[in-house]
This record gives C-alpha cells, structure tokens and sequence, in this order.
C-alpha cells in the first residue's frame, strides 16, 4: 500500500510529505481492511501538516481525515459479508492512503448508488453547514442569514441546506468570478465584501432584520458580518482563512448586544452520543444519494500525484475541492 506520511510540522508542505510504500496489513480481530476510493484535501488537513490546528496527531502520522473506501478484507469476528461494502471513515484516521486499517465497528456503510466522489467529504463540511445553521438561533421560514468565505466547501453547502430549511442567503465573497456560480446553486445575495459591505447588506435585503452570521474568515471581516446583523443578532466564528484573529469594535459588541460564538466539529463529535451523529450523517448520505447535497469539484489527483493535487488545494483561487482517488 502507499501512505502519504510526514515526520514533523512546518510550513514546506511538498519537504514534509512523502509518499511511502508499505506491506499491505492484514486485519486482526475485529478489524477490516478498507481500500481508499475518493479523500478530500481539506485546509483543515493543510493546517495539521503545519502544525496550526486545535487537534494534531502524534508523529510520524498520515495525512488526511476524510475518505470513502470499500471493504476488500475482514478479521476474525467481523463477518465476511461486509466485504464489498463501501463506507466511510471515522474520523482520527489518517486517510491519504491506498489502504487503511480501521475497527470494522467504527465503519459507516453508505450506499453504493450514490457519488462516491460527494460521499468522500459528507463527515466534515455538510455537519458543519447543517449545524451552523439548527443549533444557534431558532430561524423561522424565509429568514435570512449572512454569510463569508461562501464559495467554501462549508459556505456551499449552507447555501443548499439553508434553501431546503426555507431560509433567504446572503453570501459574501472576495473575487468577481464567484458570484454567478454560487447564484446557480441557489444563493439569494451574492455580494463582494468591502467596507461598505453592512450598508450594502440592508440595501439588498430591503433592510431585513438577520439574526445569524457566519464568519470564516476572521480579522475585519468579522466585524463586517457583526455590522450586517440586527441588534442582539449572533455571529458564529468556525475558521480564519483570512490569516487573522476575528476582531469586532465595542461599538457592535456592546451597543448593539452582538453576540459571538465559536463552532469547532470536534467539540461536537465529543458531546453528542453516537446514533445522535448517525441520525445527521444518514440524513445528509441520503441528501448527496438523491443529487440534493453537492459541494464543486474542480479536481482529482491519483495519490502518486500527491504534490500536485496539495499544491492546487494550497491555492485561495480554486473553484472547487480536490480530491486524492485510488
């Protein structure tokens, strides 16, 4: 099997990772042998390499969190009909691999009929998206939210869960060529962030009163979606890929009784009991099994191509995910 494997932390990307070829393992007791069919390279993934995420690791390590495999070997006490079955990974495992060895118990089967390359990312962006959107303000029908970073791979799939939810988007960029892509997938507002963007907000919505905005990108930008709320509206922070800490004036935070929260999946996968996450996840698999769930492609790289496809993930101009296929 090939492994994509780093040794230490920093920011030389192509110097850390390497592809490495070990013996294919054969599964003990309990455990099943999944073969790698589509793993996303996520900037998540990125910032573990460099050592800039909240949870890393121990060295040496595989790259990767997410993949959709299928099962070609099983051990002892795992019953052979499993074999053939296509699953997803659970998350800890490091996933930038031809092979990988996981207990069978922590496998999630998936349909076989639905778009291996879209069930490959179901464990991290749709949650989020879904759980930004049910677990921080109570939204009615046809209200809206504001958004940044919404050509992501999460703001994407906001746009697509908020209109199956009855709620109205506004999606904020940073480039041009971004707006009509996210206008076909359904985004109600899409607008290029600027100073005057709060302003521009109240225009577009004919002076809305939204209650929820979500910040993935932090520095100015999050003050900007603070500005753009009602008063005592909430912005939920779940990233930085401005580069930034997320400042917000006192002026908004405590005139206007704003109110900031961080999301982080991690802490949620942590709290919430395991048929408690199924429930989500086999909504969600359903989702992208009907053509419903979907997030842009721009993308895919055999794992020997490794370098390539991180160095096009690397890029902020992207127009989609990449993805790592057998």
């Amino acid at each position: 099997m090939i492994r994509a494997e780093y040794t230490e932390r920093g920011p030389a990307l192509h110097a850390l990772l390497h592809l490495v070829e070990r013996e294919t393992p054969v599964p003990g007791p309990g455990e099943a042998l999944v073969e790698m069919l589509a793993a996303p390279i996520n900037p998540s993934d990125l910032l573990t390499i460099t050592g800039q995420y909240g949870l890393l690791p121990p060295l040496p390590a595989v790259a990767g969190n997410e993949a959709v495999g299928e099962v070609v070997a099983v051990g002892e006490g795992v019953n052979a009909s499993r074999i053939g079955e296509r699953v997803v990974m659970p998350p800890g495992y490091g996933t930038w691999a031809s092979h990988m060895l996981v207990p069978a118990d922590r496998l999630w089967a998936v349909p076989t009929d639905a778009d291996p390359l879209q069930l490959s990312m179901v464990r991290v962006n749709p949650p989020t998206a879904e759980l930004l959107l049910r677990d921080f303000v109570p939204l009615e029908r046809d209200e809206w939210i504001i958004q940044n970073a919404a050509n992501s791979g999460v703001g994407e799939y906001v746009i697509q869960l908020a209109r199956r939810r009855g709620l109205r988007t506004v999606n904020v960029v940073r480039r041009e060529e971004l707006i009509a892509p996210l206008q076909q997938m359904g985004a109600d507002i899409v607008l290029l962030d600027g100073p005057d963007l709060p302003e521009r907000v109240v225009d577009a919505t004919q002076r809305a009163k939204i209650r929820l905005g979500l910040d993935a990108v932090g520095g100015s930008a999050t003050e900007r979606i603070a500005s753009a709320l009602a008063p005592t509206g909430t912005v939920v922070n779940y990233g930085a890929s401005g580069g930034e800490s997320s400042r917000i004036t006192p002026r908004t935070l405590i005139f206007r009784d704003i109110t900031v929260r961080g999301f982080w999946l991690v802490h949620w996968f942590r709290r919430t009991p395991v048929a408690e996450q199924q429930v989500l996840y086999d909504a969600l698999a359903g989702m992208i099994r009907r053509g419903e769930l979907a997030a842009r492609i721009q993308a895919t790289f055999p794992l020997t191509q490794l370098h390539d496809a991180v160095t096009m993930a690397a890029q902020s101009a992207r127009t989609g995910k990449v993805l790592l296929v057998r």
